[in-house]
């Protein structure tokens, strides 16, 4: 008889956030797989809990995916948690996941904390819609094209940022998504938690005024707004826009934001026969 893999989420901060059946697990199974078992160890040391670890991350995934199925075929029981929060979500763990059902394996997931989960429900956003974007680009050309194709996403955005470019993603948000409500969420659940809220450019100054930003960050972006209802044809649109000043392309990626459209939209409903 097969064991059965358990995705198990961990508290993201808070390590009273472990739920009882997620407990259970982790007094249950034979074995843990972790990203960092440093991190892990704390989390069982808090629960009295002591089991063998296997560390299973990005680097070595796909030689610890085979290991671990081998002991799941043998009868092993085991928990995939990562570092923080649900497993998968902006996390590794696909591989075995997926090699696990191929295999016949049982999968079973034990729901617990999320941080984009967390921040959206607090956030004060739409939350009926939304669109998660995992960790934005660490390269600005790249993280620059992913907002633009997001610009005219009708859903509230959800993202992960690094605090030491977060004040360089919310000046490129307010260029290329204007100035729409953003909310930025920090450390939560832990003891220094906060939500800041306002327009791109007001979040980005209440941060530089500080001597250093640090933390986790979950970003959060409002959907597009505005006159998503102009009647005025995108041609006549992007015509007035030159007139205004601007070149071509930056006229096609005002409209964009102006309706609520990525730019691909704009430009294609343009170059139509």
């Amino acid at each position: 008889m097969t064991g059965v893999l358990y995705i198990l989420a961990t508290p993201i901060g808070n390590l009273e956030d472990l739920t009882l059946r997620a407990l259970r697990i982790l007094k249950e199974v034979q074995r843990i797989a972790c990203e960092d078992t440093r991190q892990t160890r704390k989390l069982l040391a808090h629960y009295g809990i002591s089991k063998p670890l296997v560390s299973y991350h990005e680097h070595n995934e796909a030689a610890a995916c085979h290991s671990l199925v081998e002991r799941l075929l043998a009868g092993e029981s085991v928990a995939l948690v990562s570092d923080a929060g649900t497993p998968l979500i902006s996390d590794p763990g696909y591989r075995i996941v997926a090699a696990a059902r191929e295999r016949g394996i049982s999968v079973v997931p034990i729901p617990g904390p999320s941080a984009l989960l967390a921040a959206l429900s607090a956030s004060g956003l739409p939350t009926d819609a939304f669109h998660f974007a995992g960790f934005l680009p660490a390269k600005r050309s790249r993280r620059q094209r992913l907002l633009e194709d997001l610009a005219g996403e009708p859903a509230t955005l959800v993202c992960y940022e690094a605090p030491h470019r977060i004040l360089e993603t919310l000046e490129d948000i307010e260029r290329l998504m204007g100035p729409r409500r953003v909310v930025l969420a920090r450390e939560l659940t832990k003891v220094h938690e906060e939500f800041l809220t306002g327009s791109p450019s007001e979040v980005r100054a209440s941060l530089a005024a500080r001597p250093v930003v640090k933390g986790e960050i979950t970003l959060l972006i409002a959907r597009a707004e505005g006159p998503l209802g102009d009647p005025t044809p995108l041609a006549d649109a992007v015509e007035a826009a030159m007139s205004e000043g601007l070149n071509r392309m930056d006229a096609i990626k005002a409209v964009a934001r102006r309706r609520g459209l990525a730019k691909r939209e704009v430009y294609q409903a343009l170059n139509r026969p």
